[in-house]
């Protein structure tokens, strides 16, 4: 399920991009008439944005695992049309385990801050 439309690393940032253009399965019924990206989609679209610091690491057999959520704050509603740009970078590394935090916003606007964690675990080379 990729959730970033384009995604670019500069001087160990990640910047993220989403168009919600309002077809997207997770808008169905949230809210009937009132369509507003979840939360735990814009996390996800966060923590896939942050994986992009780690693809040098994560190579063809390695999966990333979404590890821990911390210190969310949703802040303004992301609706369809909105252009969602995230902000990300990894503050620690301990082993397979990344640390970062995030920020998504909408036309300068803050929508959601997060600290989260992540794992890049070796799927053994089947794909299983």
């Amino acid at each position: 399920m990729l959730l970033i439309d384009e995604v670019r690393v500069e001087e160990g940032i990640s910047y993220g991009k989403r168009e919600i253009r309002g077809d997207e399965f997770f808008l169905d019924g949230h809210f009937p008439g009132n369509p507003v990206v979840p939360g735990v989609i814009l996390c996800e679209i966060l923590a896939q944005s942050a994986c992009a610091l780690v693809a040098d690491k994560a190579g063809k057999n390695v999966t990333t695992y979404f590890t821990g959520l911390d210190k969310v704050r949703f802040k303004y509603p992301v609706r369809p049309g909105d252009i969602f740009l995230t902000e990300c970078e990894i503050v620690k590394t301990s082993g397979h385990f990344n640390f970062a935090k995030g920020k998504g916003s909408v036309g300068g606007k803050l929508c959601v801050v997060a600290e989260f964690s992540f794992a890049l675990v070796d799927d053994g080379g089947d794909g299983k």
